[in-house]
């Protein structure tokens, strides 16, 4: 069997046969030998069938339960527990990503970055549709975040990156609810002072079905972990910890 070097990690939704052409461009544009995790929350997802479809003809593909809770949070924390590749990309099955770019991200974790983004808010990207006031607090917090925390990438708030899966094993995921794994991790590698690396991407409004993110109720998780972000060096047991309150405690120990 070969060992993949890349697993990418796509959390699904009743995406019916959608996913056929997700899976079927993913498959064509993924080089690098790989494993393509499709992440459902229950047996009788409307996705399941065709993607098991799409695995008897592509070896690659697998149809994965997630045991850890419903949504695309514990989706996308179980995929990259499961995955046996060094490098996981998460990418979503509603084509709003450009599968092209997999094996770019996967090579710069390959190189030593820790978290690979694909950016829409640094020259060459571009985000096209999209409601505009999730645009304009995406592009607010992405700028903010580059310029005065230092994080690594204009689009810390992105779905779309690669991830050094032992760097994600080692400092585990806290998110529950929506997609601020992204966010998440990139503060954390911040924090821990390892690198983070962008490279432009258009990123493309889905064309079929209707979006699934709460802005009201998933703007706390982003905002805890927008702050998070800022802050001085702490290390693998800090962040590993209770990393939101354990960094306050020890910085106020430190002011006081």
């Amino acid at each position: 069997m070969v060992v993949p070097r890349v697993t990418v990690v796509i959390p699904v939704y009743n995406e019916g046969e959608a996913i056929v052409r997700c899976l079927d461009r993913i498959g064509r544009e993924v080089l690098l030998p790989a494993e393509i995790l499709v992440v459902h929350d229950m047996p009788e997802d409307t996705t399941v069938p065709y993607a098991q479809e799409v695995a008897r003809t592509d070896p690659r593909v697998r149809t994965v339960l997630n045991t850890y809770g419903r949504g695309p949070a514990n989706a996308i924390r179980f995929g990259i527990d499961q995955a046996r590749a060094p490098v996981a990309v998460v990418t979503m099955a509603d084509g709003s990503d450009d599968p092209r770019q997999i094996d770019e991200l996967a090579r710069l974790v390959d190189r030593g970055v820790a978290v690979a983004a694909a950016s829409r808010y640094m020259p060459g990207g571009q985000q096209v549709g999209g409601p505009r006031f999730k645009r304009m607090l995406s592009r607010w917090a992405g700028r903010t975040l580059h310029w005065f925390a230092r994080v690594g990438t204009r689009d810390a708030t992105n779905s779309f990156k690669a991830y050094d899966t032992s760097f994600v094993r080692q400092v585990g995921i806290e998110s529950r609810t929506g997609f601020e794994i992204g966010l998440e991790l990139s503060a954390k590698a911040n924090r821990l002072r390892l690198p983070v690396a962008e490279i432009p991407t258009i990123w493309l409004d889905r064309q079929l079905g209707e979006s699934r993110f709460d802005v009201g109720r998933f703007l706390p998780s982003y905002l805890r972990w927008y702050f998070f972000a800022f802050g001085r060096r702490l290390t693998v047991s800090q962040v590993a910890a209770d990393p939101v309150v354990d960094s306050v405690e020890k910085e106020s120990k430190v002011s006081g």
